[in-house]
C-alpha cells in the first residue's frame, strides 16, 4: 500500500468555491461498497436510501472565529493566527504567520473586527512557546475590557479550507443547521447538505438521528507527505460519544438496522469510542483519538457513510476506501471528475452504502 494508491487528478476548476443554495440541492453520487456500482442523484434524494429504523450519526461541533487577523507590537507588522485548541484557561496552540517573525516573546494585538468600533486592540497575545508542529505555537491571550469569549467573537473570523479561496457571502453556510458549542478550526462538511425540512422528513420516516462531537483540527486539509502512509502521523483531535448515542446505536444493531455516519469524523468518533476487549461501544467525554482508519480496518459501529469528496493523497481518502474499497473509491472519484461533480468542502456528496 503506497500514499500515491489514493491520489486521483483533481481539475482546480472543480474546486467549489461556494455552497450549493438550497443546500440539500447539491448532486450526490451513491455508491454500492459491494459491487462499485453508481448512481446520480440530488442529495435531497438521500431520505430514498434511508430505511424506518436505521439511525443517522453526525458531528454537532460549531466552528469557531479562529482566524485572528492582528499586528506585531512594536513593529506594526501584520500577524494572523489560528486556533486549534484551548490549553488551559487563556492558553491556545495557534497555527501562526508569519512563523519566522512569531517566535518566543512576540506580542500581538488585535484590533476588532467590526469597523464601527474604535480600532482600539480588545485583545492582545504573547507567544509563550514554540511546538514541535511547524508554524504552530502556544499563545497567551489576555481580553481589553471584556470576556476572552467576547473578544474572539470581536475580532475573529470564521475561517474557510485554504483551497476556497474566492468565498465572500454569509460565513453561517460554512456552519451545519444542527451546530452546537464552537469547538472547531474546521466545518464537519458532510452535515452542510441538511436542511432543517430534510431533517424533519427524515425523522417522520422513522430514521433516527443522533449527535456526537469531535474538534475539528486544520490537519483535515492536510495530504499525507510519506510514501508509506503507514508513516504518517495522525493527528489528535477531542470527540465526545454520549450514552444516549451508544443506547441508539445498540438499538439499531439489535433491529438488524443501519448506522449511517454523517462524515468521516462520526465515523473516527464512533469507531474510537468501540472497546474492541469488550466488544461494544462506550460513552466518551472528553477523550482524544488519533485514529487512523486504512483499508483492512474492520469496521464496528458504522455501516454506511455520507461525505464529500477528498482531497487527494488525504488520510480522509484513506478512510472512504477502508470502507468501501480502494478500487471502488477511485473509480467512483474518476467518474464524478467526468460529470463534472464539485469536489471539496462546498462540493456535492457520496453516500456509501
Amino acid at each position: 500500500m503506497r500514499t500515491d494508491d489514493f491520489s486521483y487528478d483533481l481539475p482546480d476548476e472543480l474546486i467549489a468555491q461556494a455552497p450549493a443554495e438550497p443546500r440539500d440541492t447539491c448532486r450526490l453520487l451513491v455508491l454500492d461498497k459491494r459491487t462499485g456500482a453508481v448512481d446520480h442523484e440530488r442529495f435531497g434524494q438521500v431520505i430514498d436510501h434511508l430505511d424506518p429504523g436505521d439511525l443517522l450519526v453526525a458531528n454537532e461541533t460549531r466552528v469557531m472565529p479562529a482566524r485572528l487577523l492582528g499586528r506585531k507590537e512594536g513593529t506594526g507588522g501584520a500577524a494572523e493566527l489560528l486556533l486549534l485548541h484551548e490549553r488551559d484557561e487563556g492558553l491556545w496552540s495557534c497555527l501562526v504567520k508569519p512563523g519566522r517573525r512569531l517566535k518566543t516573546g512576540a506580542c500581538i494585538e488585535f484590533p476588532p473586527r467590526d469597523a464601527s468600533d474604535d480600532g482600539e486592540p480588545v485583545l492582545r497575545a504573547e507567544v509563550v512557546a514554540m511546538t514541535a508542529s511547524a508554524g504552530e505555537r502556544l499563545v497567551r491571550f489576555e481580553p481589553v475590557g471584556c470576556s476572552l469569549d467576547e473578544a474572539f467573537h470581536r475580532v475573529g473570523h470564521v475561517p474557510l479550507p485554504p483551497y476556497i479561496t474566492r468565498y465572500h457571502g454569509d460565513p453561517e453556510k460554512y456552519q451545519t443547521v444542527f451546530s452546537r458549542r464552537e469547538r472547531s478550526a474546521a466545518a464537519p462538511t458532510a452535515g452542510l447538505h441538511f436542511t432543517p425540512g430534510l431533517l424533519a422528513r427524515i425523522a417522520e420516516k422513522g430514521v433516527g438521528f443522533e449527535t456526537v462531537e469531535l474538534e475539528v483540527g486544520v490537519d483535515t486539509f492536510r495530504i499525507v507527505t510519506e510514501d508509506d502512509p503507514l508513516q504518517h502521523t495522525m493527528h489528535t483531535e477531542r470527540y465526545h460519544v454520549p450514552q444516549r448515542v451508544v443506547d441508539a446505536v445498540e438499538a439499531t444493531h439489535a433491529a438488524g438496522k443501519r448506522v449511517i455516519a454523517v462524515g468521516t469524523t462520526s465515523v473516527r468518533s464512533l469507531e474510537s469510542a468501540f472497546d474492541t476487549g469488550e466488544g461494544r461501544l462506550r460513552a466518551q467525554t472528553d477523550a482524544t483519538t488519533s485514529l487512523f482508519i486504512l483499508p483492512g480496518y474492520r469496521f464496528h459501529v458504522v455501516d454506511a457513510l455520507i461525505t464529500n469528496f477528498h482531497v487527494p493523497r488525504s488520510t480522509l481518502m484513506m478512510l472512504v476506501s477502508a470502507l468501501a474499497g480502494r478500487d471502488h473509491i477511485i473509480a467512483a472519484y474518476e467518474e464524478a471528475v467526468r460529470e463534472r461533480y464539485r469536489f471539496l468542502s462546498f462540493g456535492d456528496a457520496m453516500l456509501i452504502e
